[in-house]
């Protein structure tokens, strides 16, 4: 490729001025730069005029054909503006020059009167030059006219016959609108009296594009009766641009039509151009083509043009944006024209995931409201309406792009497989879960992350199997825990009490962390033997809680404060007296003063300490302020307000009517909820409590419709009643408890309130089987609230059966 010819891609119009120049000696450079520009506004049609006068610049001084139409409307441009050596554009048949010039197939232009072939008049059947056509399409010279009947009469006639509402000079104007020439009008008028249909519906059928301008134009006036036509093929009433098998189609269908598989990148869409050895390439490809990228004016970076303005191109990023009111959502924001609807469409709304109105799918919303969106389908159930994506060839969607789930896919292959893409065995569920996602938008941001494609390149080039201990190897923080997280949701990894590993990881650390042998031997036996122990005994086989993990970390905690405290005053557990000890109880700034008065409790029972004491308050009922009409008052709120999210609702009414922890609400599963026919119960002890209709249907309803934060590995089987934001977990009992927060719930005296009021109805034993809590606590609450259930065992025995 010669220096020359790259000019013609690269800078056409510099190449068109530099020839004119070297000709023209009487218009400046900006002069022919700006006629160049205004004649021809394409790129194609630029590169096309520069290549034409490269191959043969003598064009610009002998101006004869053939080459292609642009140079002679140069040529036209050049002489108008004043130019005195450019010649005008010759005409190819007598060689005359020639002030206009019309264009003929194969490079060739000419004069009218070279153009106007005679032909056989209709009316006097000589040949003579054709001024007009008659309503049969044959040709009348300038002395025989078509005389049977006014076209334009029969027109109004039929048109305002057919909706009252228009009058003659309303039918008149929209079709001066529709075509200005007399002969267009003729033809039109002639066209709509053979087939009225066209007016009702029909219209895709129009000989000629300006019968459906004549449409519109009438229906813009007020026609009732007079029907915009629909295309044959999406059925979608929009403009029917193409003729197709004679019928007028939309753009889309023509593409759709029109559609082979692209060259550069396998897209299946219509050509927009094709390269050297005739192959075809989409759009997409074309600009990306080097020789196609041009330098934005905005950012000054050379990218694909996206918007030519008069300053000048501008890439996708600079493209400049409407601002009005989004046809979805309904703000005012910067907008783009959604193709599917024809309306503005904000970047909030393209990017938004929902679940689709009509049905129910989770996708992408293209149009309806921001309260009933609806998905592709949805929006146009007609299939060929739409393009499919070239990788999977399942999503509707009119990009030609791969869809987000397909990206998703090669974004994990390229980071879990092979050089060939291919996932191992042990991985294949994990990669079968993030490229399943129901938001894959959510998962190709999160697998965008650096830390999070860092763990998943090193997993895919560890060589060894997935397990618990090659993750521990790994960075630890919150990408990491999600990512266990669903590897163990999807079956790669066995479960784990991460909590507990968590906690003795603390404890081992905090334990290191102290200088003294002997104290660390101390707060070694008081966290490991007398915590851990107890609290892996107590776990069986299920997993911490937080408030779990949190009890043992606040006693290790002043365990340790209390160390630090005795090796800043110069003392040991075994040197400290009970004036030490009620010293540092005088210090109103020391913290955890009853978990601190357990340790000292079990260093003197442990023989750490002697002569030590610290007592403990017995507990005699609540402190708070008993409110049973606020108790009742939030339960028929809960009950009655369907403004209120549902699992708010129904933890809610769990603890105000059942005096449920919010630490129990979080665990409860969907096992621990029974249907038998009409009744529903739920199981918080060993008993099933029913419950009521009201409770019963908001519990039901949780059942069905229940969903947590999680978007990536979330099993089909949730078992949480409160699932979480991470896959297998539940909902956390501290976002519970600021869930009921903001409805006004407290859980601590609320529960207090409920659990104070049971007790004075039902008896101590029956309190722990159906509410779950131990017998202890039971008879405590039972005591603080007076209830008196001494003679309830007496008096069941004095009941009479029924059936005596």
């Amino acid at each position: 490729m010669t220096g020359t010819v790259e000019e013609v891609i690269a800078d056409p119009v510099g190449l068109v001025v530099r020839l004119v120049g070297n000709v023209e000696r009487h218009l400046d450079a900006a002069r022919v730069r700006d006629i160049v520009c205004a004649v021809v506004r394409a790129r194609a049609g630029r590169r096309s005029l520069a290549q034409a006068l490269h191959d043969d610049p003598s064009l610009l001084r002998t101006g004869r054909p053939p080459a292609p139409y642009c140079v002679a409307k140069l040529l036209m441009a050049l002489n108008e503006a004043g130019a005195q050596d450019i010649a005008l554009p010759r005409c190819g048949e007598c060689g005359r020059a020639c002030g206009y010039v019309g264009s003929s197939k194969g490079g060739h232009w000419g004069c009218s009167r070279c153009f106007d072939k005679p032909a056989v008049c209709a009316g006097c059947h000589e040949e003579r030059r054709v001024v007009s056509r008659d309503r049969q399409g044959k040709p009348r010279c300038a002395n025989c006219p078509d005389t049977a009947g006014d076209p334009l009469q029969e027109l109004t006639e039929l048109v305002t016959s057919l909706d009252a509402g228009l009058n003659a000079d309303a039918v008149l104007a929209a079709l001066g609108r529709a075509t200005v020439r007399p002969a267009g009008q003729r033809r039109l008028a002639w066209a709509v009296v053979a087939r009225p249909e066209l007016l009702t519906g029909a219209g895709f059928e129009a000989p000629t594009p300006a019968v459906l301008r004549f449409i519109d134009e009438l229906v813009k006036a007020g026609a009732a009766e007079v029907i915009r036509p629909a295309c044959p093929r999406c059925h979608g009433v929009k403009a029917l641009s193409k003729l197709l098998d004679g019928k007028r189609v939309c753009r889309a269908c023509f593409a759709h039509h029109a559609a082979v598989p692209c060259f550069g990148c396998g897209a299946v869409r219509e050509p927009a151009t094709r390269d050297a050895e005739g192959r075809p390439l989409c759009p997409n490809c074309m600009i990306r083509q080097p020789e196609n990228l041009e330098e934005c004016v905005g950012c000054g970076r050379c990218k694909p043009v996206a918007n030519r303005l008069p300053d000048g191109p501008r890439c996708q990023n600079c493209r400049p944006r409407l601002t009005a009111e989004c046809g979805i959502c309904g703000r005012t924001a910067l907008c783009d024209m959604s193709r599917a609807t024809g309306q503005p469409w904000c970047d909030r709304c393209q990017q938004r995931w929902v679940a689709c109105n009509g049905c129910g799918t989770v996708a992408q919303a293209r149009s309806g409201t921001w309260e009933a969106p609806l998905c592709a389908k949805c929006t146009n159930t007609d299939p060929e309406f739409w393009g499919r994506c070239p990788v999977c060839t399942l999503t509707w969607q009119l990009s030609t792009r791969p869809c987000q789930r397909c990206v998703l896919d090669q974004q994990v292959r390229d980071l879990l497989g092979d050089a060939t893409g291919a996932i191992r065995p042990e991985l294949a569920p994990f990669h079968e879960a993030l490229t399943s996602a129901e938001r894959p938008d959510v998962a190709i941001a999160w697998v965008s992350r650096s830390r999070a494609r860092d763990l998943l390149e090193r997993i895919g080039r560890d060589e060894r199997p997935v397990t618990h201990e090659v993750l521990d190897e790994l960075p630890p923080g919150k990408v990491l825990a999600h990512l266990r997280s669903v590897l163990v949701a999807t079956g790669t990894l066995p479960p784990r009490d991460e909590r507990l590993i968590a906690l003795e990881k603390w404890i081992t650390k905090t334990v290191q962390a102290r200088d003294d042998l002997a104290e660390r031997r101390i707060l070694h036996g008081y966290a490991v033997w007398h915590h851990l122990r107890r609290f892996r005994r107590r776990l069986g086989e299920e997993h911490t809680t937080r408030l779990q993990d949190l009890n043992v970390r606040c006693h290790v905690t002043a365990a340790n404060n209390f160390l630090d405290w005795l090796t800043s005053e110069g003392l040991t557990l075994g040197t400290c007296t009970q004036t030490d000890l009620e010293r540092w109880m005088a210090d109103p700034t020391v913290s955890y003063r009853n978990e601190t008065g357990h340790f000292v409790r079990w260093s003197v029972q442990h023989r750490h300490a002697r002569d030590l004491t610290y007592g403990t308050v017995r507990w005699t009922g609540p402190l708070s302020t008993i409110d049973s009409e606020k108790r009742w008052a939030d339960a028929r709120r809960l009950l009655n307000d369907e403004t209120l999210p549902t699992p708010e609702r129904v933890a809610g009414l769990l603890l105000v009517l059942y005096a449920q922890k919010i630490s129990t609400i979080s665990q409860l599963t969907v096992d621990d909820v029974h249907i038998d026919n009409d009744t529903v119960s739920i199981t918080f002890g060993t008993s099933p409590v029913v419950l009521p209709a009201p409770l019963a249907g908001l519990v039901l309803n949780l059942v069905a419709n229940r969903r947590g934060k999680a978007k990536i590995g979330t099993p089909d089987d949730i078992r949480w009643l409160f699932p979480g934001g991470r896959p297998g977990h539940p909902l956390g009992d501290d976002q519970i408890g600021l869930r009921l927060h903001k409805i006004g719930i407290r859980p601590k005296q609320d529960r207090s309130t409920a659990l104070f009021t049971l007790a004075t109805e039902v008896p101590a034993a029956i309190l722990a089987r159906m509410l779950g809590v131990h017998i202890k606590v039971a008879v405590q609450w039972q005591q603080a609230s007076g209830g008196d259930w001494a003679a309830y065992a007496a008096d069941v025995s004095r009941r009479v059966p029924e059936n005596r």
